[in-house]
């Protein structure tokens, strides 16, 4: 019998960042608390390597290795590069608000990476198993983090309940793979469609998995009505943690449902669009609607993610490229608007006090007029008003979704789209024409001054000009579908 040796360039950034944690993990337990920034600077250095090489060995035709456990292609290499920018984003804009609440440990690098090497294989996962240890290393490192803050309660409580509910949305999953490989025969993505498309298996089974499936996948997209995590973890993390949940793993997410429900089970659209448009109109309703009764920034921030995964997935109903890559656009977009939201509100954070309510943003045109402006760009893309990117990626959305045939769910998606847009501008409203709380000056890093400023500000050029980057989501959906 034969072996045909592995061709590991596909995995190289894989390998390297697991030898990075392993660097990390020893070098820190040498520098000591003191030299803290020798491992942050580690940390930065391997997200750097796996760019460079994911850069370097990219590909436009797909690369199928280890018996098809693994898939290197234009969309996982597109997105893996996404992932590492906004993890290094997050630790430049974290590193002072962790340092100054004695968070800023060796372990919290290593589970950032260690989640992050999670995102990279499920980006990368052409099989069940693989998606599901990916999943799995994320989910874990992400229940680690929340807790990370030991002698909180809030945290504590935040991530008992999002273990809780995360192990039962595994298990949702799990078992919703486990009734697809029972009748089709196969946990290879592609083998399970050629298996539907053929028409052997059994249909019936088959819904009954999907149900399943699409349970486990919108709780990881924090989707309603699989929502009820989001609000209390966001609220009770740290916000630098926060900012890394709602941020780079919805990256992860966005491929998790394209390798699992489009490649994998695409020959059941007709089945999976129906259950799609309810978790979209729920999401966008629920998120919406309450975030306006919310005081606490956090909270009211996690039902605009509620909100913004409703209109996420109704790019996913069109069933259509046109409608994947318009969702690839929206998610990194998204994922573009709440770092710099998040930057914000840790900038307005100080030693000994959380910006958490909303009325913390209350005179910041009169404490620092440029961070106003940073800011309303970002609400006002987040509210999807023109002409900031964030109004793009609805209109992109939209047109996919009533070019589907689907008029009335872009008209509902429209409406709540303008009820979602009061709790934006009511920060706007208390930035511009509310007398500020305090007038302690704002103190920031330079280099944190500078990214927050280019975030903020790419947003309003990515729409004016977002064509290239429309281009790359479309150019990564149709080398890869």
């Amino acid at each position: 019998m034969n072996f045909l040796p592995a061709d590991f360039t596909p995995v190289y950034s894989e390998i390297f960042m697991l030898i990075m944690v392993c660097v990390v993990m020893l070098t820190d337990l040498a520098a000591g608390e003191k030299r803290r920034y020798i491992t942050y600077v580690l940390t930065q250095t391997a997200l750097l390597g796996c760019a460079v090489i994911t850069f370097v060995t990219f590909s436009a035709e797909a690369t199928h290795q280890f018996s098809g456990l693994f898939v290197d292609d234009a969309m996982a290499d597109i997105l893996k590069i996404m992932v590492y920018v906004t993890v290094s984003a997050v630790l430049i804009y974290s590193y002072t608000y962790l340092k100054e609440r004695g968070i800023l440990t060796g372990e919290l690098f290593c589970l950032v990476l260690f989640a992050t090497l999670g995102m990279m294989v499920m980006i990368s996962a052409s099989h069940f198993l693989t998606l599901y240890i990916g999943l799995e290393l994320l989910s874990l490192s992400l229940y680690a983090l929340v807790a990370l803050q030991r002698n909180s309660i809030v945290a504590t409580e935040a991530a008992m309940k999002f273990f809780v509910l995360g192990a039962l949305a595994s298990g949702f999953l799990l078992y919703g793979m486990s009734m697809v490989y029972g009748a089709t025969g196969s946990l290879h993505i592609a083998q399970v469609s050629e298996v539907i498309q053929s028409g052997v298996s059994n249909h019936e089974v088959l819904v009954i998995g999907l149900v399943f499936i699409v349970a486990g996948i919108s709780f990881k997209l924090s989707a309603a009505p699989f929502h009820m995590w989001a609000p209390d973890v966001y609220e009770g993390a740290p916000t630098a943690i926060t900012l890394f949940i709602g941020s780079a793993p919805k990256l992860a997410a966005f491929a998790f449902v394209m390798r699992l429900l489009i490649e994998g089970l695409g020959e059941m659209s007709a089945d999976w669009q129906g259950m799609l448009v309810i978790l979209a109109v729920m999401s966008m309703a629920i998120g919406n609607v309450v975030a306006i009764a919310q005081t606490n920034i956090k909270r009211m921030l996690a039902y605009s993610t509620i909100s913004h995964m409703g209109f996420l997935i109704l790019g996913f109903i069109s069933a259509d490229w046109n409608g994947y890559s318009s969702s690839l656009f929206y998610v990194i977009t998204y994922v573009l608007m709440t770092l710099g939201i998040f930057a914000m509100i840790m900038i307005l954070s100080r030693s000994g006090f959380e910006a958490e309510n909303i009325s913390d943003f209350k005179g910041l045109a009169k404490r620092n007029p440029w961070y106003a402006l940073m800011t309303m760009l970002l609400m006002f893309s987040l509210a999807g008003i023109p002409p900031m990117v964030g109004f793009y990626a609805k209109f992109a959305v939209l047109q996919a979704v009533v070019n589907a045939g689907y008029v009335w769910l872009a008209v509902v998606a429209v409406v709540f789209s303008l009820i979602g847009a009061f709790y934006y501008l009511r920060i706007v409203k208390f930035m511009y024409f509310d007398a500020p709380e305090t007038k302690e000056p704002l103190t920031v890093k330079p280099d944190v001054k500078v990214l927050v400023s280019a975030n903020s500000l790419a947003v309003l050029a990515l729409g004016v000009f977002p064509q290239s980057l429309m281009g790359l989501s479309l150019y990564a959906i149709q080398n890869t579908m």
